[in-house]
């Protein structure tokens, strides 16, 4: 049985659901500020399951009271990065430190090629597996262009 037909990349919450709105991504954002999570976002051509580490864009909204401008951030992002993954993070800094709270995906580009699940045959009966992403084959920025 294959558990994600669709074979996009799953990460944080919502990964397994069709792609949210505007209008439902603007919920959820609300939902983060009422309980005081600050908002950012981030976008990476390398959404590898190890690669936490995404490019921040802009500077995290920690004042921000109103979901249009988490929203208006998400919009000029995703003109900029079209053929990016973005995600939204919320963090929770009411225990003194930035953890966070809530993650999900806002933007994928248009063709996910996926990952290739590389097996090494090592000594006695042991197997090394390995991940490894198909756009990770091409240069930085030239990932997720006009392929075919």
């Amino acid at each position: 049985m294959m558990s994600n037909p669709a074979g996009r990349i799953t990460q944080g919450q919502f990964s397994f659901l069709p792609d949210l709105s505007d209008a439902e991504i603007t919920l959820q954002i609300a939902y983060g500020l009422k309980r005081g999570y600050a908002w950012s976002i981030e976008y990476t051509d390398d959404p590898h399951p190890r690669n936490t580490y995404w490019e921040m864009y802009s500077s995290p909204m920690f004042d921000l009271q109103d979901a249009a401008g988490v929203l208006a951030e998400l919009r000029e992002c995703r003109k900029t990065f079209a053929q990016h993954y973005i995600r939204l993070m919320a963090f929770d800094s009411t225990r003194g430190v930035e953890s966070i709270a809530m993650s999900f995906i806002v933007n994928r580009p248009a063709r996910e090629p996926g990952f290739a699940l590389l097996r090494q045959e090592c000594d006695g009966r042991m197997v090394r597996a390995t991940v490894q992403g198909y756009a990770a084959q091409q240069p930085e920025g030239e990932r997720y262009g006009a392929q075919g």
